[in-house]
């Protein structure tokens, strides 16, 4: 059996869920192993964010999004909504900010010493709940999903825009 390893960068935006097709990405990696019958797996190492397989919308809102994504934040929003105060969700609670605090990048994540930075207990859930990986069929050196069946790569964080990592490991013959 043979393994072959990608890990791409995605770019976020913040502020609101970004989703990002990387369909493109996955066939090419499944064309670059040479595998022919497997699988191949995406996963987000973040904690906020998430794999997941839809079809793909032709039509888009004024932000860019396409209709599934539109409503699937509707649905989000009503089951985990943003986390727009403290009070909202537990978390973060005074020894995470301390934790975070004491980071040598913690500027990175409290920019000027700002806490709600780190309101983003609503993309952890939403993340939880979508999951962070896919499995598909590998089927004669191709991505084995039907026409409009797309993968995307979905950063729940709204807090500012980040450059994410995206692995894709094809195995099989």
């Amino acid at each position: 059996m043979a393994v072959y390893k990608e890990q791409i960068s995605v770019k976020s935006h913040g502020k609101t869920p970004t989703y990002v097709d990387i369909t493109p990405q996955v066939k090419e990696a499944i064309e670059k192993s040479g595998i022919q019958n497997g699988i191949c797996t995406v996963i987000s190492p973040h904690t906020t964010c998430s794999v997941f397989f839809e079809e793909f919308v032709h039509d888009y809102n004024e932000d860019g999004d396409e209709f599934l994504q539109e409503d699937l934040n509707h649905v989000l929003e009503k089951i985990i909504p943003d986390q727009t105060s403290a009070d909202i969700y537990v978390y973060p609670g005074e020894k995470h900010y301390e934790a975070v605090e004491s980071w040598p990048n913690a500027e990175e994540y409290l920019p000027g010493g700002d806490r709600t930075a780190l309101w983003n207990c609503d993309a952890h859930l939403k993340a939880t709940l979508i999951g962070s990986s896919q499995v598909f069929e590998v089927d004669n050196g191709k991505l084995g999903v039907g026409t409009t069946g797309y993968v995307y790569f979905a950063d729940f964080d709204r807090t500012r825009p980040r450059t994410r990592k995206c692995k894709i490991i094809v195995m099989g013959e």
